[in-house]
């Protein structure tokens, strides 16, 4: 991830593979959620690491789940799909037909400060929101 990156953005199969200690990319997305950790104490916690409700949902994370214990400790903070960030969902829904989890991710996009870059299984779609919404993006495909 680049170097003045500020919101760090997971994605559907990021979460899973962090929920889920099997899942064949649990290290790996792992590893670059403890970089984020990692530059946060360098930085003064100036790195957020964000998980759009609609994609936490999609991919089963209930954080009081007791195999959630281990992720809800990096310390990912929701981001709400509330009235506002619907309405850019909906109109990334009708601009580009992909899933609500993933319109979802691009009203996180418009919202949060940026520099971005979003952690995803998915690098085509995430580089169709992002020029959709004109919010430039790092992608780091897990």
């Amino acid at each position: 991830m680049k170097a003045a990156t500020r919101t760090v953005v997971l994605d559907h199969e990021a979460v899973q593979a962090l929920v889920d200690v099997a899942h064949p990319k649990h290290r790996r997305v792992l590893a670059a959620v403890e970089a984020t950790a990692a530059r946060n104490l360098r930085r003064a916690g100036t790195v957020h690491l964000v998980v759009p409700t609609a994609v936490r949902v999609e991919a089963g994370w209930d954080r009081r789940a007791g195999k959630s214990g281990a992720v809800n400790r990096l310390r990912a903070a929701d981001s709400s799909l509330d009235q506002q960030a619907a309405d850019r969902a909906a109109d990334v829904v009708t601009a580009l037909g992909v899933s609500v989890a993933d319109a979802h991710l691009g009203s996180v996009l418009a919202t949060t400060p940026g520099p971005h870059a979003v952690l995803t299984s998915e690098e085509a779609d995430v580089r169709r929101i992002s020029g959709h919404i004109g919010i430039p993006v790092t992608v780091v495909v897990v």
